[in-house]
């Protein structure tokens, strides 16, 4: 996966385009919007225009302050690509946000990245869009330059939901307090966490429910169970029951994220498993013993194998 320099000129495919630019962490339906008013701009335009998704990294707070830790993220590098590919961007591609990039003044921001770099023919951006050094160009800056460039502009509004905006703010907090449907509502579809599955302690298998234990980069779900879509490393889909969290009954703290992948045998470990976050089946809990524990987590996979059952018919 490629991130390109800033200031250097970008592929061909991607210039004289509609460009939008933003994190588009999680690339919720905030995200797919501007795409949708960036795809209109474009046929607006001309046959043959292209939609253009910019994003950066990593994250600009990365660079300007590395001592302050940042918010694990809804989705690593290839999974955003890919998802603004499938809202609505022709191209989708990641710049590093150097610090001799993060320097420059709005107007030099403007002339080298969207003149020089993409030769844009149209912007698409929300009311909230920020740029240049400390942030301090606005869309009323974007509006002058575009102007004066002879570039179009569209303002796209925000999307709300139950009467707020989407964010990837709120979807963190949904994700946070265990709300995954929440979440797959603003993302427009359920949140995937992407892991490697490590040697975990076995325990699953001498209960009879065998787990791959997952090594994750993005922000995991608040601890519970949970049914989910399993994306084995063959491409294959199964459906999983997933314990995110500690495991009270056995004295093991810190964070966990097993997942019993229902009808799999076999061994993945090294390997990268996908899971999609269905429902939230209930709180963790500890069991007075060993039989109550089974009795348990066969009802889990039974509630995760009706909730695969309910999505594919």
């Amino acid at each position: 996966m490629t991130v390109l320099d800033p200031l250097a000129d970008f592929p061909t495919d991607c210039r004289h385009g509609v460009v939008t630019i933003g994190h588009f962490d999680g690339a919720h339906l905030g995200h797919a919007a501007l795409l949708g008013a960036a795809r209109n701009l474009a046929r607006r335009l001309g046959s043959g225009v292209p939609v253009v998704a910019v994003t950066f990294e990593p994250h600009a707070r990365a660079v300007l302050r590395p001592d302050l830790p940042a918010p694990a993220p809804l989705t690593l590098l290839p999974d955003r690509l890919e998802a603004l590919r499938q809202i609505g961007a022709d191209h989708a591609v990641a710049i590093a946000p150097t610090r001799e990039l993060l320097g420059l003044s709005s107007g030099e921001f403007f002339n080298r990245v969207l003149v020089a770099g993409l030769a844009a023919r149209g912007v698409v951006e929300g009311p909230d869009f920020c740029f240049g050094k400390n942030r301090s160009g606005t869309m009323a800056t974007l509006c002058q330059l575009c102007r004066s460039g002879g570039i179009e502009l569209v303002e796209a509004p925000p999307v709300s939901l139950d009467g707020e905006p989407v964010s990837s703010t709120r979807i963190r907090g949904a994700l946070e307090s265990g709300d995954v449907a929440a979440a797959a509502r603003f993302l427009g579809r359920p949140y995937r966490l992407r892991g490697s599955v490590i040697q975990g302690d076995r325990r699953g298998r001498t209960l009879g429910f065998p787990t791959a234990n997952l090594e994750c980069s993005t922000l995991v779900p608040a601890p519970g169970v949970y049914a989910a879509n399993a994306t084995l490393p063959d491409g294959s889909i199964l459906p999983a029951a997933v314990h995110v969290g500690p495991l009270p009954t056995f004295g093991v703290s810190g964070l966990r994220v097993e997942a019993h992948l229902i009808g799999f045998q076999g061994e993945i470990y090294g390997q990268t498993l996908a899971l999609e976050f269905v429902t939230r089946l209930r709180d963790p809990a500890r069991f007075p013993n060993r039989e109550a524990l089974v009795e348990q987590l066969r009802r889990d996979v039974e509630r995760a194998q009706a909730a695969w059952e309910a999505n594919h018919g």
